[in-house]
C-alpha cells in the first residue's frame, strides 16, 4: 500500500492503524478518507492479522471532518456520506477481526463515530467525546445515531447530538459509551494488554461473536437462538475448540490459532 495519511504496522498479530494528519488534529479530507478504507480492507484481508488498533498522531485521536476541504465546495451530502465515510464505518463493523479503539486525544464529529464504531475503546482520560454536528446546523452521521442510544440510551444520546455537549473520558466510561479512561502515562501499557489478549485469543470464535452481536441491535430472540445454534456449531468443529478443551483437561493456558 502507498499510504501518505494513514499509518500503517504489523507486530506481533496486532495491526496498527494511525490517522496521520495531526497538524489538523486528524482531521479527515478526501484523502484520508480513501486511504483509511484501504487499510481497513488490507486488514481484514491479512491473515497474520489478528487484532487492529486504530488510533491518532499527535495530541488528537480525530477531529472529524477537514471543513476547510469542503469550504466553498458545493456539496452532495447524500453522496458525501454514502461514498466517504459509510463504507468506513461498514468496513469496521462488518471486520472478523476486533479493532480497539485508542483514543489519545478528542474525538469529535466523524472522529467520535469512528471510535464508536470500534469494538473496544480506551480512551486517555484527557480525552473528550464531542457530536460537533449540531454546531454548524448538521445532523449525526457515519453511524453515531445508530451507535449513541445503544451504548448510552436515547435521553442521554439526546442531550449529546442536540447540544454538542463535550463528554470526558471518565463520564464515557460512567456512561457505558467506552471501555476504560487511564492517564496518558498508562494508555499505551493498557491498549497492548488488551491487544496482546485478543491476538492470542480464539479468533474465530471471536469473529462469530462479533457477528451475533451486531445481529443481535436488530433481530427477535427466535433468530438469535437460531443464530447462536449455527455459529456454535462452527465454533465446536474448529482447532481452537478441541486446543481448548485439552488444555482445560490438561490444566494449562490453551495456545489458539485462531482457526
Amino acid at each position: 500500500m502507498n499510504l501518505e495519511t494513514i499509518g500503517y504496522t504489523t507486530n506481533n498479530e496486532i495491526v496498527t492503524i494511525t490517522l496521520k494528519r495531526p497538524e489538523r488534529y486528524n482531521a479527515f479530507d478526501e484523502q484520508m478518507r480513501k486511504e483509511l478504507l484501504q487499510a481497513l480492507l488490507e486488514a481484514e484481508r491479512d491473515e497474520q492479522c489478528r487484532v487492529v488498533v486504530l488510533t491518532g498522531a499527535g495530541k488528537a485521536f480525530c477531529s472529524g471532518q477537514d471543513l476547510k476541504d469542503i469550504e466553498g465546495k458545493k456539496i452532495d451530502f447524500s453522496d458525501f456520506l454514502k461514498n466517504g465515510y459509510n463504507p468506513i464505518i461498514k468496513a469496521m463493523r462488518d471486520m472478523s477481526k476486533p479493532i480497539i479503539a485508542r483514543v489519545n486525544g478528542v474525538a469529535a464529529g466523524a472522529g467520535c463515530s469512528l471510535a464508536l464504531a470500534c469494538d473496544y475503546i480506551i480512551a486517555d482520560d484527557r480525552a473528550s467525546f464531542i457530536e460537533v454536528f449540531v454546531g454548524i446546523g448538521l445532523v449525526l452521521d457515519s453511524g453515531s445515531s445508530y451507535f449513541l442510544p445503544r451504548m448510552i440510551g436515547s435521553t442521554r444520546a439526546f442531550e449529546l447530538a442536540t447540544m454538542g455537549n463535550k463528554l470526558s473520558a471518565s463520564k464515557a466510561v460512567e456512561w457505558g459509551m467506552i471501555n476504560k479512561a487511564v492517564d496518558t502515562e498508562t494508555l499505551d501499557n493498557e491498549v497492548n494488554k488488551v491487544a496482546a489478549y485478543y491476538a492470542s485469543a480464539p479468533t474465530l470464535a471471536i469473529s462469530s461473536m462479533k457477528k451475533m452481536l451486531n445481529a443481535s441491535m436488530t433481530s427477535t430472540l427466535d433468530e438469535m437462538l437460531e443464530m447462536e445454534a449455527h455459529f456454535q456449531q462452527i465454533a465446536g468443529s474448529s482447532q481452537d475448540y478441541k486446543e481448548g478443551v485439552v488444555a482445560f483437561v490438561e490444566k494449562r493456558k490453551p495456545n489458539f490459532k485462531g482457526h
